[in-house]
């Protein structure tokens, strides 16, 4: 069963991202929990997104289309990331997310992916 760990942090926190001195020291306990999840054989595929400010908001009414550059949503955490694991139930998606390396005002979401259709 697949399901999406949704990565959301704070701005601070995607400062802390940009600045050289400390990147290494924030992404080294991610490294070792993609290697945790890449041993174990759950792991599917993931990303870490750029800045929010990177964001384009595409968005249709009728025939017509809005661009927006930035982030949709002003809110305090924006999406930073994403990884998807396949595990046998809910429970064992739960454990590997209570092992995931936190920040201050970091929040992750769990959601298990929406199966292909069967023809």
């Amino acid at each position: 069963m697949n399901f999406s760990i949704v990565i959301h942090d704070t701005a601070e926190a995607f400062a802390r991202r940009e600045d050289p001195a400390q990147r290494l020291a924030l992404f080294a306990p991610l490294g070792a929990y993609l290697k945790a999840l890449s041993d174990a054989g759950v792991f599917v595929g993931g990303a870490g997104l750029e800045a929010p400010a990177t964001a384009t908001v595409l968005s249709q009414s009728g025939n017509a289309w809005k661009v927006q550059d930035g982030p949709f949503a002003d809110t305090k955490e924006q999406l930073a990331g994403l990884i998807i694991i396949d595990v046998p139930d809910r429970a064992s998606a739960l454990e590997w997310v209570r092992r995931f390396p936190m920040l201050p005002g970091r929040k992750l979401e769990l959601r298990a992916n929406l199966a292909p259709p069967q023809e």
